[in-house]
């Protein structure tokens, strides 16, 4: 296996008292495998990304429980320049926001062209030369001609296949791409995606692509996690959750994408917010906003029942969920 979380835990101390931002997160990734990591803004999707990429804002932040076995290594026991070795060399991260990911004050070339200095020892001239090279394997028009220019002379999606270049520069294992198409129109978006699955087929890289728009993952992604209140509550392989959710947040969450089918009806929207990491209710996290909660929900903190061989889900009342087809 190519990285295998461990009942991961991480917490912010705050002023307010202490927010369990993941709460025994488990999830592996093979090379060659794309993992979609799904559920609203706070679940704790980017957190655990962070952690695995050794980039946790450190304080408030601290990774209290847990294991990142990468390649076989604890990555949470390696030293600072160990940890940095592997960033970027063995695995990097596409951010969700290009335009502030960037240095406005570098040129893209300069800044693809630090990490094979960085890691490579290549001199000034020939990582310039990389980052044309990087640039065209993007796909950006002109590259030569532009790998001079600064971020803010770029489109969108040309930022975001920048942020691409750059994260495939040194050809990582591991690739985690947290909301790579957020704020892009569609057709980019479909084209981001395309572009990712292509330079994945094309050196068996292990992908972690995190995201709240199932819409996105259906044709991209091999299995989906879903995470809620810091905690995974449905694993799936792709098809199969779409068919049949065994949860009732899973449930949700596809019913609130808009459909052709649906033209003139209300949009769908899951009642009431996410639970403040602050104050996580007891019981299923879920239960204030479920339509299907008891009295069990609201004391007993659901394990991920086996559904099937390949399937968890963690309710109560799962086999109920799986039969409301």
């Amino acid at each position: 296996m190519l990285l295998e979380v461990r009942d991961l835990h991480v917490e912010f101390h705050t002023r307010d008292g202490v927010a369990k931002a993941v709460n025994g997160v488990n999830y592996s990734v093979a090379e060659g495998e794309t993992l979609a990591v799904l559920g609203e803004s706070g679940s704790g999707k980017s957190v655990t990304a962070q952690a695995i990429m050794g980039i946790l804002d450190t304080p408030p932040g601290r990774i209290s429980g847990g294991e990142i076995l990468f390649k076989d290594r604890d990555l949470l026991k390696l030293g600072a320049d160990e940890r940095r070795t592997v960033r970027g060399r063995e695995m990097a991260m596409i951010f969700q926001d290009a335009l502030s990911s960037l240095n406005p004050v570098l040129s893209v070339g300069d800044q693809l062209g630090e990490m094979f200095v960085v890691h490579r020892g290549m001199s000034r001239k020939d990582a310039r030369a990389k980052a044309v090279e990087l640039m065209d394997r993007v796909r950006i028009p002109a590259a030569r001609e532009r790998v001079g220019d600064f971020p803010h002379q770029f489109s969108g999606g040309m930022r975001q296949r920048i942020m691409i270049a750059m994260a495939m520069a040194l050809e990582p294992s591991l690739i985690i791409a947290d909301e790579p198409t957020t704020a892009l129109d569609v057709t980019v978006q479909a084209q981001v995606m395309d572009l990712l699955a292509e330079l994945q087929r094309e050196l068996d890289m292990g992908l972690i692509l995190i995201t709240h728009d199932l819409g996105v993952v259906a044709d991209v992604a091999d299995k989906i996690a879903v995470m809620y209140a810091g905690r995974i509550v449905e694993t799936s392989p792709v098809h199969a959750i779409y068919e049949a959710p065994a949860h009732p947040y899973t449930k949700g969450l596809l019913r609130s994408i808009p459909r052709l089918d649906q033209k003139g009806q209300e949009l769908y929207a899951i009642k009431g917010l996410p639970p403040n990491l602050l104050h996580i209710p007891p019981g299923c996290a879920f239960h204030p906003r479920c339509p299907q909660a008891r009295e069990v929900c609201r004391t007993d903190v659901p394990p991920l029942y086996t559904v099937d061989a390949e399937r968890r889900s963690a309710c109560h009342f799962w086999k109920e969920t799986l039969d409301e087809r």
